[in-house]
């Protein structure tokens, strides 16, 4: 609002189509987070749920870096990053260079490809990945980095998109977060928080709406008609902003944790 930078640096948990922020870091500049900040969200995760918890950490093209990757690899933790096509590769065999798109340029649109050799990517030795796709009209590479399985990189980045899901719902398609007029991050954190709370209630109230009230109807292409977090959210919103109708369901006993 006016002046002030708000950046959220999160790290959610994937599940069955959506993401769950479950550790947040207030960040008062412009752009991405640095090596420093991302550490110490893994280790505040580690801390407080363990490595043996974490299937695979997936990341778009910010999240790269020398340090990051090297923590990454040397704690053992698989992962799915996606790069920049202008990144350059290095073939430490022979120490030629080249940028990551060179090695998948032939690929055709649906086409995939794994790299099974070693490269080095700022320094760290990785796997690298590609897909052809088609985004906003435009063909458009995938390119992933990796360590572990690199035959599932590309399976696997596909769930990244739950946490654009996420945030829709936090922003525009539910809660507007971005038309607050808070700049104190601390403020901030808070209703980040709060709004996080929110969006899981409305989740497992429209999951239990969904199998107990009413089946949301399912459009002609199979994918329903809403999301379980708008349906949750109409019912809440339906609730509280009626008082004299009667909820089919306890809304609030979801809130509990008993």
């Amino acid at each position: 609002f006016g002046k002030t930078n708000i950046n959220v640096l999160t790290l959610a948990i994937a599940y069955d189509s959506v993401a769950f922020s479950i550790l947040i870091s207030m960040l008062d500049k412009c752009g991405n987070s640095h090596t420093r900040e991302r550490v110490e969200t893994m280790n505040s995760y580690v801390e407080l749920l363990g490595e043996e918890t974490i299937d695979c950490l997936l990341a778009d093209c910010e999240f790269v870096g020398k340090n990051w990757i090297d923590r990454l690899n040397q704690n053992g933790i698989r992962y799915y990053i996606r790069v920049r096509e202008n990144f350059w590769v290095e073939n430490p065999k022979n120490g030629k260079r080249f940028k990551a798109f060179w090695a998948f340029n032939d690929l055709k649109h649906g086409e995939s490809k794994v790299l099974y050799p070693i490269y080095r990517l700022n320094g760290q030795v990785c796997y690298l990945s590609a897909s052809k796709i088609i985004h906003n009209k435009v063909p458009e590479l995938q390119i992933m980095i990796s360590l572990n399985k690199p035959e599932n990189a590309l399976q696997y980045y596909k769930e990244r998109w739950q946490v654009e899901t996420a945030f829709r719902a936090l922003k525009l398609g539910g809660f507007n977060i971005e038309d607050t007029h808070l700049t104190d991050l601390r403020r901030v954190e808070k209703l980040f928080s709060i709004v996080t709370v929110a969006f899981a209630w409305a989740y497992v109230v429209g999951v239990f709406a969904n199998e107990k009230v009413g089946t949301i109807r399912s459009l002609k292409h199979g994918k329903r008609a809403k999301s379980l977090f708008k349906y949750g959210l109409e019912l809440i919103a339906t609730a509280l902003l009626n008082l004299i109708a009667i909820p089919e369901i306890d809304l609030f006993n979801f809130l509990s944790c008993t």
